[in-house]
């Protein structure tokens, strides 16, 4: 079942790159206490998500975070290797950049994507959320191929 506003973030853990490795961060402590911009991508390095997608957060970080908002976070199902060095590569220093190497949260969530027929195997849709003390205040999922209702510019008209 897919999340909807009104739900809970359901309990997981991303990985994320530190100084020594590979590193766990719960759901908890992206979220509890914090009002966050959350978006995910089918992809690090890939064209939408590299050329407007993530560049659209990075740009506008200090805007978002002008409105009340805690942490800006993208998430991908890749490991936390690609997703640390997809960061840097961005100048992504705003945004948390959370792993979801096996898909479990994005299961978790209902936003599973099959992207087989590109060689991607099983990814996460394209959306952004806004969560506040854990709860999704704001949902916007985009159809395939779309960068639209889950941009910076858009998520940021809902705060």
């Amino acid at each position: 079942m897919t999340i909807e506003v009104g739900d809970k973030i359901p309990s997981g853990t991303f990985k994320v790159m530190g100084a020594e490795g590979p590193q766990d961060v719960s759901t908890d402590e992206v979220f509890a206490g914090k009002k966050v911009v959350f978006f995910a991508v089918p992809g690090a390095f890939t064209p939408g998500c590299s050329m407007t997608h993530l560049p659209g957060y990075v740009v506008n970080a200090d805007k978002i975070k002008a409105k009340g908002v805690d942490t800006i976070a993208c998430m991908a199902v890749n490991d936390a290797f690609v997703m640390g060095a997809w960061g840097k590569a961005q100048n992504a220093d705003e945004i948390h950049m959370l792993a979801d190497g096996n898909g479990e949260f994005t299961k978790a969530i209902g936003m599973e994507m099959d992207g087989s027929g590109f060689g991607l195997g099983i990814r996460c849709k394209r959306f952004a959320m806004i969560v506040d003390d854990g709860k999704v205040t704001h949902l916007a999922i985009e159809p395939p191929g779309g960068i639209v209702v889950s941009a910076a510019e858009a998520i940021m008209e809902q705060l």
